[in-house]
């Protein structure tokens, strides 16, 4: 508790007292800390971070057993890729010069996951840990490498093939970073070598918490099962107090994924859970590529569950809960079309996407009447431009990130046959991100959806959401970096159906760490989110340490659908710090420490929680659609 409150110490002292810099990891810069005139740095006076990290540095050096042990669990080496920087480089036209020649050969290296370095090649396991780490470790196939390459052998190398490639491998769950560059010195006129260098992430991982004597969760994932690129994820949860008609003291959550050529995946799922059992089969193929000019899905999904038709979930009146069961055959097939381009023969970054697509839900068990058998038919056509930068410090400590950039506006239009009245559906999509180095990220979305039924315009089951993303640029002092987070999400319920609640506000929807008592479900929600990280250079196990701060706070409407807008009443707030521990080189990369505070609605006394988390609280999104559908509500 001290160390986690002088953390924020710490944090609040670099934000106000020293003076803000954009952090550029390549450049080394002057101590800017230290101005004539200026008075002793009063953070310093009170904890001298150089002098603790120095003192443990020399410890480290020690030829003791002890020395030997604290060199094992800590790192003070930096590392070259963190000096080299990118400083936001746009990932286009970086091998311009080689387009259209023929591709003569692809040579494949794969790097373990301790030890190795993309940008340092003489780097090597170090100690005990990495070896040992690197012996339970299983590299990626270069076959499964070869899937991710949008070029091949004897073909000719379109333009932004070898950037897009690159971007692909990274975003792959089993790969931490990629390079994909021609070889300069074997290239000629009309052919080229590519060589393509990648760096594997520990792909096995579990999880175990332990919340009291009988509850607790447990965890196992291998993202890249015998190094083919397969996903095998299983969550199972015990001990839980959920109440009402169908509580069960578990839940279960699992899925099987396998990529195939050309970029299709397959993937099963199952959830069991109170009141919500969940199995699905689905083979997809996104539009992974600015140049991918197909994409389509087909799945098959079943769903069994109790839902809350009457009641407001009191004392006085609890919640009425009726079964429902149905499923739910989902297909669609999307084609993007290329704008003429008048940028000196430059291909125009802009795409025309068309897409078309059926969904048939058929009930066998209903809630109320208002549930019917329906087969939805969509049409999509909208316009989306989509950039990359690259960067560092964003949501990892230090490696590599994507960061998406563009515009996109798309207009979803349908019909609905049903066995009660047939109706239309229109929705309209608009979302802008930019970034900057010096101004930092944002991104902005709107979305609009309601089904239309009748001659009299009877507007039903809409909704309307935003939301707005923002984090500042990189600050940096001495070996520390820091950034300012900044969230805001509104989703408002137009003309739900009777009993439809589903939004809530604990966990991700809305306050982190946020356990209510009782269900907490409304029609409405508007939820504003800051979070101030400082990013250190402590490492420990192979795990960055980052110190946090964050203020939620949430309004729901639970209680009247009548209502639009949730401010009606009370909010529900939350406020803590905490420790973040993330190694980029494991499947689990994150695992955060957290002392939260919720003035009200915990279920816990005082409203005093310190909790783990081991997934991210921020992502970026992306520019790439296709597939038609209505407003998630959720």
């Amino acid at each position: 508790m001290k160390y986690l409150v002088r953390m924020w110490g710490i944090l609040l002292g670099l934000t106000l007292a020293l003076p803000a810099r954009a952090q550029t990891p390549a450049l080394p810069r002057p101590d800017t800390t230290k101005l004539p005139g200026a008075r002793p740095d009063s953070l310093r006076r009170r904890f001298d971070q150089e002098r603790m990290l120095n003192s443990l540095k020399a410890y480290t050096k020690r030829k003791t057993i002890a020395g030997k042990a604290a060199s094992a669990l800590f790192n003070f080496t930096e590392r070259r890729e963190d000096r080299a920087g990118l400083d936001a480089t746009l990932l286009d036209r970086q091998y311009d010069r080689h387009n259209y020649k023929t591709v003569r050969r692809i040579n494949i290296r794969t790097l373990d996951a301790f030890g190795f370095s993309i940008s340092d090649s003489t780097r090597r396991p170090g100690n005990i840990l990495e070896k040992t780490g690197n012996a339970f470790h299983i590299k990626t196939s270069k076959l499964r490498v070869r899937q991710v390459l949008l070029f091949r052998e004897g073909e000719e190398l379109e333009p932004q093939d070898l950037a897009e490639s690159e971007r692909l491998l990274r975003q792959t769950s089993e790969i931490l970073d990629a390079r994909v560059f021609v070889n300069e010195a074997t290239s000629t006129a009309d052919s080229v070598d590519i060589q393509v260098i990648t760096k594997d992430v520990f792909s096995l991982s579990g999880s175990f918490q332990l919340r009291d004597v009988a509850a607790g969760v447990v965890g196992v994932r291998d993202v890249n099962f015998l190094g083919l690129g397969h996903q095998l994820r299983n969550r199972y949860e015990y001990g839980r107090r959920d109440i009402g008609p169908g509580a069960q003291t578990w839940r279960y959550i699992g899925s099987y994924q396998i990529p195939f050529r050309n970029f299709v995946y397959g993937q099963a799922r199952h959830r069991n859970e109170t009141r919500n059992r969940e199995t699905g089969i689905t083979f997809s193929r996104d539009f992974y590529s600015i140049n991918t000019r197909y994409a389509g899905a087909i799945s098959y999904d079943f769903i069994d569950r109790l839902v809350a038709t009457d009641g407001s979930g009191t004392e006085e009146e609890p919640y009425i809960f009726r079964p429902l069961r149905y499923n739910v055959q989902d297909m669609w097939l999307g084609r993007t079309l290329r704008l003429k381009s008048y940028d000196l023969g430059y291909e125009s970054p802009g795409r025309v996407i068309v897409s078309g697509r059926v969904i048939r839900t058929s009930f066998s068990q209903k809630p109320t009447p208002d549930y019917f058998n329906a087969n939805l038919v969509l049409g999509t056509v909208g316009y989306s431009v989509r950039r990359y930068y690259k960067d560092k410090y964003l949501f990892g400590f230090g490696r590599t990130e994507d960061i998406p950039t563009g515009t996109l506006a798309s207009l979803t239009t349908g019909y609905e046959f049903n066995n009660q009245a047939n109706r239309r559906y229109y929705g309209v999509r608009l979302a802008y991100a930019g970034y900057h180095p010096q101004r930092g990220y944002l991104y902005l979305n709107g979305e609009f959806g309601s089904y239309l039924r009748g001659r009299d315009n009877d507007w039903q089951q809409g909704l309307l959401s935003g939301e707005l993303l923002y984090f500042t640029r990189l600050y940096h002092t001495g070996n520390y970096q820091w950034r300012h987070f900044f969230w805001q999400r509104t989703s408002l319920g137009l003309n739900r159906r009777p009993g439809e609640q589903p939004l809530s506000i604990d966990g991700e929807h809305g306050l982190r760490g946020f356990q209510p008592e009782g269900l907490l479900l409304g029609t409405s929600r508007v939820t504003l989110n800051y979070e101030a990280t400082l990013f250190t250079p402590v490492s420990f196990l192979g795990f960055r340490m980052a110190g946090v701060a964050f203020a939620d706070i949430a309004w729901l409407n639970a209680r009247s659908q009548r209502q639009i807008l949730p401010f009606f009443e009370a909010p529900y707030t939350g406020f803590g710090l905490g420790l973040r521990f993330r190694n980029e080189y494991a499947a689990l990369r994150t695992f955060q420490i957290t002392f939260g505070f919720y003035p009200r609605g915990m279920t816990q006394p005082n409203g005093i929680r310190i909790f783990e988390n081991a997934r991210p609280y921020y992502d970026f999104s992306d520019f790439s659609f296709g597939q038609p559908g209505v407003v998630r509500y959720q």
